[in-house]
């Protein structure tokens, strides 16, 4: 989601935008370079809500902090001078605040990181009539999928606007697909969709050659601080805001890589429906497609499951959920 769901924004054009929340609005600070980025942890009080500070950058001479409300999984921005958080470990925050929802989706995802696939949260509401929707956008040299948001927006648009998406984005498919990542904006500055941005690393490293267990993000070499804060950067850079969700590519991890993920803060979201794969759809489930013209039988067959549920669509008996939501109120007490 870009900022928060079904609050219109008003995004401008272009390069080196970053969008920022201060007391409910929005402001922007145009053409400059984010530096510093790292990981910070701490814990502050802002707008008489406690919020999980896990990042810290500074940007046109002044810091900022990345935050996460612990209760409902937002994250905003906040200028350094509007709130004093408390510099903590990682540790200390997962022990004083063990019973919120995103210690407890953490907890969750933790357990289940044994496989070598689909580690972490691959379903949402248990007893939901509807689905999270999640889309990756992997390296491609092919177009953005747009069938799959405007079939999308002309089916929910009288029973839910903005419709809410999860995007699971690659740090290469921003750089090398400006046009569709314009076209994205658009639609979220016209209110037609809301979209969750779920870091996929930068470089999503895939070798056909070698074992899963050599592969992807298990690669030998591979420099997770770059992948994981060189995607948030650019996300930050073109308008967008870093959700704390976290996708592995290729759905390939093993208990390690999970355990360091999970220290930046992040949760690994994994999926129980991947269309293309042939898995079938409960409510609740989490769906994975690939939106980067690399998967064109799972677009077909999400395409299908629209039209199969139209009716019920329309009569909202069948929803899309926000990713938030749908993990935030699955781990609630």
């Amino acid at each position: 989601m870009c900022i928060f769901p079904k609050r219109r924004s008003n995004i401008i054009k272009g390069l080196l935008f970053i969008v920022f929340l201060i007391s409910g609005n929005f402001s922007l600070i145009a053409e400059e370079a984010i530096s510093n980025y790292k990981v910070y942890f701490a814990v502050g009080n802002f707008k008489n809500k406690t919020i999980f500070v896990i990042r810290q950058f500074e940007q046109a001479g002044k810091k900022f902090y990345l935050g996460v409300d612990p209760d409902n999984l937002e994250t905003l921005i906040i200028p350094s001078d509007l709130i004093s958080p408390e510099t903590t470990g990682w540790p200390q925050i997962l022990i004083r605040y063990n019973n919120t929802s995103y210690e407890r989706a953490i907890e969750a995802a933790n357990k289940q990181s044994f496989s070598l696939q689909n580690s972490g949260i691959i379903h949402g509401f248990p007893k939901a009539k509807g689905i999270t929707l999640t889309i990756d956008l992997c390296p491609s040299n092919k177009p953005l999928d747009r069938i799959i948001f405007t079939k999308l927006i002309t089916e929910f648009q009288k029973s839910e606007k903005p419709v809410p998406i999860a995007l699971s984005i690659t740090g290469r498919f921003i750089l090398n697909h400006l046009d569709d990542i314009n076209w994205l904006r658009d639609l979220i500055a016209s209110d037609d969709i809301s979209v969750t941005w779920i870091n996929h690393t930068y470089n999503h490293h895939f070798n056909p050659k070698l074992p899963l267990k050599e592969n992807f993000l298990l690669a030998p070499g591979t420099d997770l601080n770059f992948e994981i804060l060189e995607t948030e950067i650019a996300l930050l850079q073109h308008g967008f805001l870093p959700s704390v969700f976290f996708r592995f590519p290729g759905l390939v991890s093993d208990h390690k890589a999970v355990v360091k993920v999970i220290e930046y803060g992040l949760i690994p979201i994994g999926s129980d429906a991947w269309l293309a794969k042939g898995q079938p759809i409960h409510g609740g489930s989490i769906v994975l497609i690939h939106g980067n013209g690399n998967e064109p039988l799972g677009v077909h067959d999400f395409i299908r499951l629209l039209q199969s549920e139209k009716s019920s669509i329309v009569k909202k008996e069948w929803l899309l959920y926000d990713l938030r939501e749908s993990v935030g109120n699955e781990f609630q007490l």
